[in-house]
Parts: C-alpha cells; structure tokens; sequence
C-alpha cells in the first residue's frame, strides 16, 4: 500500500512541484524587471532631484570676476554614485560636485546607458538641463545583490509552503486509501480457511466495486472449500465399505489356506496385500479424522488433557502399528501438566508425529522430548535420524497431499492433520532440520490453567 501512496505522492506532487516552478520562475523574472526598471526610475528621479537643487543655487559669477567655488566630494552609499558639471562655453565642463565612490562619469552619453568603469560594471543615467549636467550611477553588483536578496525572500516561504503542501498531501492519501489499508489488514489477519464474508465497511463509491468482487471471490473459494471437504469426508466412507470388505476376503483366504503350504509367490502377495490393506485403512481414518477437524467437530471449547496420558497412548499405538516396540525414547516428564487439547486429537497429533518419524528412520531410536516451557505453553519435540527435509520441504510438508521425493518419506497428510489440531487448539507446529541429518517436528501447546 505505501507503495501505491508514494506513487500518488509522487504524481501529483511532481505536477504540482513542476507547476509551481513553471510559476515561480515566471513571476520572478517578471520581479527582476521590474526591480531593474524600479532602479532605472531612482537613477532618474535623483538626478532629477539633483538638477533641481543645483538650478536653486545662487548663480556663479560672470567671466572675469569671482573664481568659481573648487570641486566638492560628498560621501556616497557604496554602490551608488552622482556627479554635478556646470557648461562652461561650448565645451567645457567644470565640475561642482561627487560621491566620493564616484569613477568618473564625465564622458557618458545622456540617457541610460551600462558601461565597465573603474574594472566593475555600472548602470548609468545621465540628465542635461540647461548648463546643468548630472549623472547617477548604481554598480552592477549591488544590483544583482539586491535582486539575489528580493528573490531568496520570497522563495523560501514559497518552499516551506510546497514542502508543507506534499506533507499534507500524503497524510491525505494516506486518508483516502485507508479504506482499502483496512481491508488489507482485514484480510491478512484471516485464516487460510476462513470463508466467513467481509463485515460490512463504509468505503468510497469508486472502491465499492473492488469490495463487491472481493467478497464474491471470498464466497467462491467457501463453496470450493465446501465441496473440497464434503468429497474428502464422502470418498473416505464410501472407501470404508469395499476396503473392509476386501479385509474380510483376506481373513476368509487365510482361514481357507490354514494347514496349506503356500507358494512362496502366493504367500509374498498375501503379505503385501496385507499391508496395503492396512495403509489404506490408515489413510481413510486419517482422512476422515481431517474432514472432522475441518468442519470442528469435537471440538469443545475449554476441553483439557492430561499431557503424560497422551504421550503414553501415542507410543503405544505408534509401537503397535509398526510392530517396533521400544524404538521411541521419552525425554522429559509432564506429570500433573495438563494442555488446551481434546486427548483424542493431542494423542493422535503426537502419534502423527511419531508414525512419520519412525518410517523416516525404521532402524534408528526415535526420541520424543516433552518440557514445560517459561511462556505458559508445553513443547512436544519428536527428534528422528531420518534422511531429514530441507527448508524449503519443511515448508511444504504440511500440504495433506505433498509427497517428498526421497523413498520412505511418505506423504504430507500426517503433518497436515497435525497442523490443523495445532491451529484449532491456538498452537503451533515448526518444522525444522537437524544438524547432522535427520527432521525435528515440534508441536507447541498451551498450559492449561489450574482449577
């Protein structure tokens, strides 16, 4: 989501950033033309000023009589310069008066004019009035100075009020897709298989659409899952009629044969089919035990068990079906700790786990750690020497039907079964490789509170 924010951000900021520029720069030239003809019109004015002083002064004597009064200096802003001539004759100039920082201005044509006097550059205004000259100048430099100065005055409000507009700017996307963020989240807290609709929200009329076919693709996958459940749950007891009956007809032919030599041939294929009978059976239960948690059946909120109970009927159902007695090691001891779990589903969750482990490693011990942990919650650890998965099939080895390339691994719907009691009774299986080889499935429940 913050990416479609930054993207907005950057859309309309950007326009507004490239329209603003487009603006400001246009008023500024406009500001330095008017500043420079402002500063034109000084230049003018005060030698117009000027003129009119000199013109007041009482007049210089005649040719022949009093010497006329010596060139006077006056102290000048810097920058900024003005000299007073008197016509004497066709020609001559006889100077009165100057700023100090004045460079010479005797030669200038009237009018305005730019010229590079005394190595820096000038603007220059000159006024003849009568036998009256006066000339203003004003450095190139000042000026620029004073325009750098006008410009960076009214730029920086101009970009604390643009940074401020893209702050508000993205604290109102921000608002305007917090519809569409809170739907995110929604979503995102849900259970892979929760089909329940979305609760009614109040969102913009341009994102009602995108609601409306969320909620109608939500309600497409509750009918798949529906149908996905209800075929699993239907297949695995129509499968249980004809597979009892094909043990029955097992039955019947050892009963028939007993006190019959056999053929070696005959006899291998007896025992094979004994065993595919007896792990289609498992399936069935095991899928049928699947479509119960599915639809929640049995489970009964507040239903405690008695964690050493359980592990104790886990190993000996796991033992017995394998016929491998003593191949599980117990760590640890929960006596008197009692989990949030049915017993029927913790017990079947650790004999899950115990099955898959010691298939995986049929010649090696098969350890089953069990400690309280400091965080209210018990940890069953089933520890096996198996050719082990890598992270990546750890991932995957709770898909009911996930199957793993190495011989002997078996499926994904043992760890899937175990995943599902896991999650309905709010714990956890994490699946992880163990140095050295071999798999490390660690079921973590809840303690319960005590009465």
């Amino acid at each position: 989501m913050n990416s479609l924010r930054l993207r907005l951000l950057v859309i309309i900021g950007g326009s507004l950033l490239v329209l603003w520029s487009l603006v400001a720069a246009w008023m500024l030239a406009d500001l330095r033309s008017e500043l420079r003809t402002a500063l034109d019109d000084r230049l003018a004015a005060s030698a117009r000023m000027v003129a009119g002083l000199v013109a007041q002064l009482p007049p210089s004597p005649v040719p022949g009589g009093t010497p006329a009064p010596a060139l006077t200096d006056v102290i000048g802003r810097d920058g900024l310069a003005c000299e007073v001539s008197l016509l004497r004759g066709e020609v001559r100039m006889q100077p009165l008066a100057r700023t100090a920082s004045s460079p010479g201005l005797d030669d200038l044509p009237a009018g305005y004019s730019t010229r590079i006097l005394g190595g820096k550059a000038w603007r220059t205004y000159v006024l003849q009035d009568g036998p009256i000259r006066v000339a203003t100048a004003d450095r190139i430099d000042v000026r620029e100075t004073l325009l750098r100065d006008v410009a960076l005055t009214a730029g920086v409000p101009f970009a604390v009020a643009l940074a401020g507009s893209l702050a508000m700017l993205w604290f109102g996307i921000g608002g305007g897709l917090a519809p569409l963020e809170r739907m995110r989240k929604l979503l995102e807290r849900r259970r892979a298989d929760d089909d329940a609709p979305l609760p009614a929200m109040l969102v913009p009329k341009e994102l009602a659409p995108l609601v409306g076919t969320i909620s109608h693709l939500l309600e497409r996958v509750r009918a798949a899952i529906t149908r996905e459940r209800r075929f699993t749950d239907d297949a695995a007891h129509e499968l249980r009629t004809p597979l009892t009956a094909i043990k029955t007809h097992l039955q019947v032919l050892r009963l028939a044969s007993a006190g019959r030599p056999l053929a070696a041939g005959a006899k291998e294929a007896l025992g094979h089919a004994d065993d595919g009978v007896a792990r289609m059976h498992r399936t069935l239960e095991q899928l049928l035990l699947l479509a119960r948690l599915e639809s929640d059946e049995g489970l009964e909120p507040g239903t405690n068990c008695r964690a050493a109970d359980a592990v104790r009927e886990a190993i000996q159902d796991a033992e017995a079906a394998l016929g491998r007695p003593g191949q599980v090691l117990v760590e640890g001891s929960l006596d008197g700790v009692a989990v949030v779990a049915p017993c029927g589903l913790l017990a079947s969750a650790l004999r899950n786990l115990l099955d898959n482990a010691m298939r995986s490693a049929p010649a090696t011990p098969v350890t089953l750690r069990a400690e309280r942990r400091g965080d209210h919650r018990v940890s069953f650890a089933v520890l096996d020497r198996g050719p082990g998965l890598t992270e990546a099939e750890c991932a995957q080895a709770v898909q009911r039907f996930w199957r793993c390339g190495k011989a002997g691994s078996g499926s994904g719907l043992g760890l899937s079964i175990v995943s599902s009691i896991a999650e309905r009774c709010g714990g956890e299986l994490t699946l992880r490789p163990r140095m050295g080889g071999g798999l490390s499935a660690e079921l973590t429940l809840g303690v319960a509170a005590a009465k």
